[in-house]
């Protein structure tokens, strides 16, 4: 039910939402977006929101550096960087909230300033 009121929400803004494996999957101004609605225990529905904002970046300590200054800016979520094999790593953003509670117009407010968020973080991570 809260996935689909987010896809509905979503899509007031243009943005086009798929399904997959029981998330939502989309994009947003250049970051690939994974949003799921989770059920903690009853009355407390949250959603889990991943964001990869860059991909296959060389391992460097600029990278941590740029990524610790992101993380100091952002309201909503952490940035982490994952490091993978051939000194390369993959940047990614993740924020879970309580949203069951919330109205249409409140829910796709605090969508949009995550995504927003995201955006921002994502400048100047890739080439």
């Amino acid at each position: 039910m809260l996935q689909a009121r987010v896809a509905d929400c979503l899509a007031r803004y243009g943005i086009p939402v798929r399904t997959e494996d029981e998330a939502l999957g989309f994009e947003y101004d250049g970051t690939l977006c994974s949003l799921r609605a989770v059920t903690l225990v009853p009355g407390l529905d949250v959603l889990t929101f991943t964001g990869v904002l860059a991909w296959d970046r060389p391992l460097k300590p600029q990278l941590h550096k740029k990524v610790a200054d992101r993380n100091a800016g952002l309201q909503f979520g952490t940035i982490t960087v994952i490091a993978r094999a051939k000194q390369l790593a993959d940047i990614v953003l993740r924020y879970t909230f309580p949203a069951g509670g919330l109205d249409d117009e409140a829910l796709t407010t605090m969508l949009l300033l995550v995504l927003s968020g995201a955006g921002q973080a994502r400048k100047g991570l890739i080439p």
